[in-house]
């Protein structure tokens, strides 16, 4: 099943794909995509009553309207760090014994086609497409990485974007250069693990200015999603819609001869097969005194079709 969430910032509506494909608005049987909505049995309880009694349900355009974050944010949002070896080498780094963990702040939790804010003092902003992993049951002290995919609610495409400065100069706290505004984004869908397929079997790409920057799949990672999550349990209370940055491949700006960081009017499209495609456009980050709408908040073009194809084919 596909879970999305569609509406204006902070009034977005829980929406699924239903047979024939057709969105459907579900916001009278689940109040959002947070909590007990998200246990993975009562997904399996609500696919089989949207196959049976969906078709009652109010019909969503996705391409009229803005397309939020498929979870509610407000829960941890984890970053792994060098957990692909090619990125660690880019990097000149060693791969790590264990996960590296940072955290993002709750405001950068973005949907798929909102804008990406540039900071004012940032200059060296990347990209860095991942497979996300969304929590839909509480995890403590897992036994082991194999009960971890009982506490997975889906999964969905991500974008952790980091300011490099702020992340590498300025005294070694990588949540400095990962929690501004606007940069999460993720979706279009939560994709649940019975139709997302195998985790580490899944090709990551990005483009920037429609030029292929990062290609890469997922068997590449140092510790795969199970590991994470039953490592991650080990010392902190996973809780539903938590969401799991799980790293990135190699090609970000940080590691080319040329180090192309962001700018204003670029574009940075980011795909994991299966799970869907978003872009984002780059803007300077509207000034502290300013009461307009932030650009992040403005519903963006959608591309023709909910869940686009691949990147490659639509250069």
């Amino acid at each position: 099943m596909r879970l999305l969430r569609i509406g204006p910032p902070g009034a977005e509506r829980p929406c699924a794909v239903g047979p024939g494909g057709t969105v459907r608005d579900v916001s009278s049987w689940v109040p959002d995509w947070t909590g007990a909505a998200l246990d993975p049995d009562a997904l399996r309880a609500l696919a089989t009553r949207l196959a049976r009694e969906g078709a009652a349900l109010p019909a969503v355009d996705p391409a009229a309207e803005r397309i939020g974050p498929p979870v509610r944010p407000g829960g941890h949002l984890l970053s792994i760090g060098l957990n692909y070896r090619a990125h660690a080498a880019e990097a000149g780094l060693p791969l790590p014994d264990e996960p590296i963990v940072s955290s993002k702040a709750p405001s950068t939790l973005v949907g798929p086609y909102d804008d990406l804010l540039l900071p004012p003092d940032g200059e060296k902003t990347d990209w860095e497409v991942e497979l996300a992993v969304v929590i839909g049951r509480r995890a403590r002290y897992l036994p082991d990485p194999a009960a971890a995919t009982a506490h997975i609610a889906g999964f969905a495409t991500g974008n952790d974007v980091s300011e490099r400065g702020w992340l590498l100069e300025r005294g070694g706290q990588w949540i400095k250069g990962k929690s501004f505004e606007s940069f999460s984004p993720l979706g279009p869908h939560l994709v649940t693990p019975d139709e997302a397929g195998d985790p580490q079997r899944l090709r990551l790409t990005c483009r920037v200015n429609g030029r292929p920057m990062q290609d890469a799949t997922t068997a590449d990672m140092v510790f795969g999603v199970a590991h994470l999550v039953w490592y991650l349990s080990r010392f902190m209370v996973l809780h539903p819609g938590d969401v799991i940055l799980t790293g990135t491949p190699g090609g970000v700006a940080l590691g080319r001869p040329d180090q192309p960081y962001l700018r204003p009017g670029d574009v940075v499209e980011a795909e994991v097969s299966g799970l869907g495609a978003h872009h984002q456009t780059c803007r300077p980050a509207p000034p502290p005194d300013s009461r307009r709408v932030i650009p992040s908040a403005v519903p963006s073009a959608v591309p023709a079709g909910l869940a686009p194809g691949p990147l490659e084919e639509r250069s």
